[in-house]
């Protein structure tokens, strides 16, 4: 009998000096407590954790992704979306991550739904669509502030989706397409008052050179006769019109 209590008491030395290693990985700490009281930051490799008396949590150091789910809006341009993101963050600080916050993860995941919905809701839907490289920074500083205190770092954070309703989608085309409009408009009346000008500097060169038109005339012809056409209209200077309509008026007045 005195045998078998020796060998338990030797079998539950053995689990006690057993347990009393651990071992973390690269990406692992162990946040020590002593009698309940935090002790110390333990970690990687092999640590030694004497049973009872101390306890250890063990926090992942590694980036985590959380997808923060759809997120119903109204922009201040009062439109109705739907926006869902995802951020990036990691524990950069494992005693302040357990000890300042119950469940970091949740805590984090809350922080950037109310987030994502406050600030998304201060900006215009068109700010929404175009600007996203700015309001993904926006989001990063607001929650990286709020969660410095918890010994978490916010990597990044992206905007995902923005969804519409079909009645928003189709006014969006109608104002896209109105604007491509008015752009055409603008482009073919810039292309007029260009031609315009061209036209101006060459009637004045024409005017300086009044032999020119002649050989322009001559070229004019060329052109027509290589149409393969049979009628060809040979313009009258506008010169000769008028001293013709100078000679009737004198004419008539002569009678």
């Amino acid at each position: 009998m005195f045998i078998y209590t020796i060998a338990t008491i030797v079998a539950l030395v053995f689990v006690l000096l057993v347990s009393m290693f651990k071992i973390l990985r690269e990406y692992e700490r162990a946040v020590v407590f002593l009698l309940g009281r935090f002790y110390e930051v333990k970690g990687p490799g092999l640590i030694i954790i004497v049973p009872v008396i101390q306890q250890m949590v063990r926090v992942d150091l590694r980036t985590i992704v959380l997808d923060v789910p759809t997120q119903d809006l109204i922009t201040r341009d009062n439109v109705s979306v739907k926006v869902n993101a995802v951020v990036y963050f990691r524990v950069v600080e494992p005693k302040m991550a357990i000890n300042n916050v119950e469940n970091y993860l949740e805590a984090t995941s809350q922080l950037s739904q109310t987030t994502l919905r406050s600030v998304l809701g201060q900006h215009e839907l068109d700010e929404l669509l175009s600007a996203r490289e700015e309001l993904n920074r926006d989001l990063q500083g607001i929650l990286d502030q709020h969660t410095d205190n918890w010994g978490i770092k916010i990597a990044n954070v992206e905007i995902k989706h923005v969804d519409l309703d079909d009645s928003m989608v189709r006014a969006l085309a109608k104002q896209a397409e109105a604007e491509r409009s008015r752009r055409a408009k603008v482009i073919h009346a810039t292309g007029e008052l260009e031609a315009s000008e061209k036209l101006r500097q060459a009637a004045e060169i024409l005017n300086k050179a009044p032999n020119a038109i002649q050989l322009r005339y001559m070229q004019t012809l060329t052109e027509v006769a290589n149409d393969r056409t049979t009628t060809i209209v040979f313009p009258m200077p506008i010169d000769m019109v008028a001293k013709f309509t100078e000679v009737m008026k004198a004419s008539n007045k002569k009678e």
